[in-house]
């Protein structure tokens, strides 16, 4: 696997082998790309805050939701990483892979691990994705083995 530069996700977005909608030229990084806030969703107080800056109290559990929908082609693959100011903060997030043949917004279950409560805009930048070649076509995409999340929008809890 080798890791797409920025010249390289610019060129498969141009190919159509990858999609980001919306895409801002200024969320573009030399080896990825940085997610927005849509959405967060916090189970304590049951609020699903769309505009604005969502307060997340300490020691609590919620989820993300990114503008951003992707658009993975059949040879492409990538990592999520927390943006590292939210880490200095302490909120932690369960990232994994974005399979590739996925299509849809992105959902994270993240963490206020620190003391007190953490400020967080709706609009911001909050992870990186990084984008991976897959040396061959998988034998099935994302959709052919389960798609459970295909085409999410929001905030999509554990169906």
């Amino acid at each position: 696997m080798t890791v797409l530069s920025d010249a390289d996700i610019e060129q498969a977005m141009q190919n159509n082998q990858l999609g980001i909608d919306p895409f801002i030229h200024k969320h573009l990084t030399p080896n990825g790309y940085d997610l927005s806030i849509d959405e967060i969703f916090i189970r304590k107080t049951d609020q699903h805050i769309k505009d604005g800056v969502a307060v997340v109290p300490p020691l609590t559990w919620f989820a993300v939701s990114t503008k951003e929908c992707v658009t993975m082609g059949p040879q492409i693959t990538s990592q999520l990483w927390i943006r590292s100011s939210y880490a200095r903060k302490g909120i932690l997030a369960s990232f994994g892979k974005v399979d590739a043949g996925f299509s849809g917004t992105l959902t994270f279950g993240c963490f206020n691990a620190s003391d007190t409560a953490v400020e967080i805009p709706i609009g911001d930048r909050f992870c990186q994705i990084v984008f991976e070649n897959l040396e061959h076509v998988p034998k099935a995409l994302y959709h052919e083995r389960s798609g459970t999340y295909q085409h999410q929008r929001g905030v999509t809890l554990q169906r």
